[in-house]
């Protein structure tokens, strides 16, 4: 009987082994110790080249999304970044000329050394906090791209290829490409890739993943935090738990600005902090003219752009504050960014003119989709978040041939079919009438 137990028990063990050799071996390393980019050649400056662009584009893409969304806004501008740099390798032409412009990228001497130097910062580790980022190929297995452009994308991003079968095995791709990000942000991103945004005309799927989870220098005690008034508009006040901090040995670096306050929440360890502005509000006594101050700036008032922020961040100086009221917060988003990007300045990526020969050698791929889905927690503890970009390349299908399409000003007759005979005859300029 024990003979028989141990016999199972050996036989479901190799199972278990064989079954995680299979996950491990369709996923292009282990999702939570992504490999070292090649950063030779780069420089501080090269570094601060690639910062500004990434810095810009975050700045371009909240001042396009605010027209649309009302409620809470959150995303990586690094994760987009990553993930179309991979694909800005293989554009070319006017689809590489427009991604550049959208992205701000500098030249490939400096983006390629530099943008492998920042990914190898963020993955350096820290015993404070943890941070990782993890960019990932995932290509049909049957269609040939170029070496050139696969070693290039593994070379400077780190992006090695696994190779899937979206023809035959679409469903069972898109889990294993959703199962990795899972992974790779523990757990925070699912579902990245929804039902149906892959099919068999996908040839190559790019992702970026980052996650980072820290603790505050000063944490807030917990039994301080009360539910009070939060006001969306004058109008509109909602309840929500308010951190509060009595900071009677900490500094903080701060900045109390024409229009806003700004203020900089550091987490251990020294390499990360959060940014808050705050658009002043409410009354101030000013002890100069001793009169008192009526403050009612919005958002909108608040100027936003790489520039500002490193002239909002020079005026800041490090200080005793009396109180820090910040509210606790959880969500997440999702944005389905061909519009977006399209409208910024980069149609051509989405259409049958795009140009990304340079990932195969000939003109049929284009892209289909850029996903990107953030999660965000704020607590007295401290922040963790992750965000997750998939750009879906797929192969252009034929253009249709022969087509009628009757969508403007005609004529028609009605004849005998015989002889030819004229019938009846008319002009149609609108239909509705």
């Amino acid at each position: 009987m024990n003979k028989k137990v141990l016999t199972i028990g050996i036989v479901l063990l190799i199972v278990a082994v064989v079954a995680a050799g299979v996950v491990m071996f369709v996923f292009p390393y282990n999702p939570v110790q992504p490999p070292k980019a090649d950063d030779v050649g780069s420089t501080q400056q090269g570094i601060q080249q690639v910062v500004n662009a990434n810095n810009q584009f975050a700045f371009d893409l909240y001042s396009e999304l605010v027209k649309d969304e009302e409620g809470n806004i959150f995303y990586s501008p690094y994760s987009i970044s990553a993930a179309l740099a991979m694909t800005y390798e293989g554009a070319r032409g006017q689809t590489a000329n427009e991604m550049k412009s959208v992205f701000h990228f500098p030249e490939n001497n400096i983006l390629q050394p530099n943008f492998a130097a920042i990914y190898n910062g963020i993955n350096k580790g820290n015993k404070a906090y943890e941070l990782r980022t993890g960019n990932a190929l995932w290509a049909q297995y049957d269609y040939k791209f170029l070496d050139d452009y696969t070693s290039r994308v593994e070379q400077y991003y780190g992006g090695k290829v696994a190779n899937l079968d979206f023809v035959k095995e679409t469903e069972k791709s898109r889990q294993t490409i959703n199962s990795f990000i899972e992974e790779q942000t523990n757990d925070k991103i699912k579902d990245l890739i929804p039902q149906g945004v892959l099919d068999p005309m996908t040839k190559l799927v790019l992702t970026n993943a980052i996650y980072f989870k820290g603790t505050w220098e000063w944490e807030f005690d917990e039994s301080d935090t009360r539910d009070q008034d939060f006001k969306i508009t004058k109008d509109n006040i909602v309840k929500t738990p308010m951190m509060y901090m009595d900071p009677d040995k900490a500094r903080f670096n701060y900045a109390d600005l024409k229009k806003m306050q700004i203020l900089e929440l550091p987490y251990k360890g020294e390499k990360i902090s959060m940014l808050v502005l705050l658009p002043k509000q409410g009354e101030e006594y000013d002890y100069e003219t001793d009169e008192i101050i009526n403050y009612d700036y919005t958002l909108e008032d608040i100027e936003l752009s790489s520039e500002k922020l490193n002239e909002y961040k020079s005026e800041m100086k490090e200080i005793k504050l009396d109180s820090i009221h910040l509210p606790k917060f959880e969500f997440d988003t999702k944005y389905f960014l061909v519009k977006t990007l399209s409208d910024m300045g980069m149609p051509t990526s989405f259409t049958f003119d795009a140009d990304f020969s340079g990932m195969n050698g000939i003109r049929e791929l284009f892209i289909s989709a850029v996903i990107h889905q953030a999660y965000v927690k704020v607590d007295e503890k401290g922040t963790e978040a992750a965000a997750a970009t998939a750009v879906i390349v797929g192969k252009m299908a034929a253009m249709p041939q022969n087509i009628f399409r009757a969508d403007h000003p005609f004529i028609f007759i009605i004849q005998e079919k015989d002889t030819g005979n004229i019938l009846f005859m008319g002009r149609v300029t609108d239909p509705t009438k």
